[in-house]
């Protein structure tokens, strides 16, 4: 029986991770350096490097590949490429994602089709293809395991936000996907699982933040007091990556300070 610490290590991993470089996305790609993992950073370019130099200050290695997640080209490019160098991926993580806000009745289709190419058909994309590189591996992670593929979804996938149709649609989308992943990968040893951020103090949430009136009613709602830090998603994406969560799958984990209990 393994101990807590061995469910918990990702020591010979290798996660691939898109939207590292600022916000949830860098707390998640060095929380999984942290637990182990060598990490794969989907970048636009090279120019930031400040979470590949966090990762390989623990003493991980960390490589970023570049590609364009509003062209889905050049998203169906990555993952023969990572194959080709001889890489394994052993977790997914696919946290990149836009926002566009406009009244609903205005909402212009460049901007519909820029947030569902970077936040569904991006994220499928890459499910599909880290998907079957998992299926050719052998089940020789712990617990018998081939992966784990995790998405970032949203309140939005549960709510329908104000102004933001397109984001909610794309993370309604991203909610039934990681559940239809599941149903046919859980029993092949692929976990497909989400997590759902509430309402975090990010670049994302700048708008929101701005608006006095709306970041005081938000908070007020908010049971646990705060709006949310990139550092409280640590625990809930290492717990995900790892066999600690090898029996949990097709589950949209909210961490939201209580936010949807209310």
């Amino acid at each position: 029986m393994a101990t807590v610490q061995q469910l918990f290590s990702l020591e010979g991993q290798t996660a691939l991770v898109t939207g590292g470089t600022r916000g949830i996305g860098q707390s998640m790609a060095i929380s999984l350096a942290e637990a182990g993992a060598d990490i794969l950073l989907i970048q636009r370019d090279h120019s930031n490097q400040t979470t590949k130099s966090a990762i390989e200050a623990l003493g991980r290695k960390a490589t970023i590949y570049t590609a364009d997640l509003s062209s889905n080209a050049s998203v169906s490019a990555l993952v023969p490429q990572i194959v080709k160098d001889g890489r394994r991926i052993h977790i997914l993580l696919n946290c990149g994602g836009i926002q566009k806000r406009h009244p609903a009745h205005q909402f212009p289709d460049e901007d519909w089709q820029a947030v569902l190419q970077v936040n569904l058909t991006s994220v499928f994309t890459l499910c599909r293809d880290v998907g079957a590189h998992m299926l050719a591996q052998p089940a020789d992670l712990p617990s018998n395991r081939r992966g784990s593929i995790i998405n970032v979804a949203s309140l939005l996938t549960f709510q329908g936000g104000i102004t933001v149709p397109a984001y909610a649609a794309s993370k309604g989308g991203v909610g039934q996907l990681t559940k239809a992943l599941s149903n046919e990968w859980a029993k092949q040893g692929i976990s497909v699982n989400a997590i759902a951020p509430g309402y975090i103090a990010t670049d994302m949430n700048s708008a929101l933040l701005a608006d006095e009136a709306r970041a005081k009613s938000i908070l007020e709602r908010i049971p646990a007091g705060r709006w949310g830090a990139p550092e409280d998603f640590k625990g809930a994406v290492v717990f995900l990556g790892s066999a600690a969560s090898a029996y949990v799958s097709g589950e949209i984990l909210t961490v939201d300070g209580g936010w949807m209990g209310r």
